[in-house]
């Protein structure tokens, strides 16, 4: 059974030689991180192959994805395993140090969530304003979203990762 830290307890245990896992995504990881903090991404985690780990801390920005794969966590891992409570967010509350990269673009999450936002807002606007056709844009972008969270392929996350501030290099 994993069990949930406050930030206090993680950067106890991390002072004692605990390895800290950030399952967030490589973007999320490149624009703020726990210093120390291997990436490593929920969608590719396999076992954890440290000897030397007597502890092993994972994180998220929040804390909803590591609650929801807390099992699948635990098994990742031959030692004691714990869930950072609140994620990143909860760690800089706290006051503990982050590194933060403002070069790296916003994450592509909030990316696609500020395209279709706009998308829909035009498609709307336009509908009202100039040609009621343009009300299929709008509709066309609820599709796709519902599309995204039924299967979790998101065209619209696809398109803006090929964007020239979205390239890792």
């Amino acid at each position: 059974m994993t069990t949930k830290i406050t930030p206090a307890q993680a950067r106890d245990l991390l002072a004692d030689g605990a390895l800290l896992i950030d399952i967030r995504e490589h973007d999320e990881h490149r624009r703020v991180r726990i210093p120390g903090a291997r990436n490593v991404p929920l969608a590719a985690l396999a076992r954890i192959q440290d000897p030397h780990a007597k502890a092993v801390v994972f994180h998220c920005r929040a804390g909803s994805r590591t609650t929801a794969n807390a099992d699948r966590l635990q098994a990742s891992a031959d030692c004691a395993v714990f869930l950072l409570d609140g994620g990143i967010e909860a760690w800089q509350a706290a006051g503990q140090t982050v590194e933060v990269d403002h070069r790296q673009p916003i994450e592509l999450q909030r990316q696609v969530q500020i395209a279709a936002g706009a998308l829909v807002l035009t498609g709307v606007a336009l509908g009202f304003g100039a040609q009621q056709a343009f009300f299929g844009l709008a509709a066309f972008v609820g599709v796709g979203l519902i599309f995204a969270g039924v299967t979790g392929w998101c065209g619209l996350a696809r398109l803006l990762q090929f964007l020239p501030w979205n390239r890792v290099g």
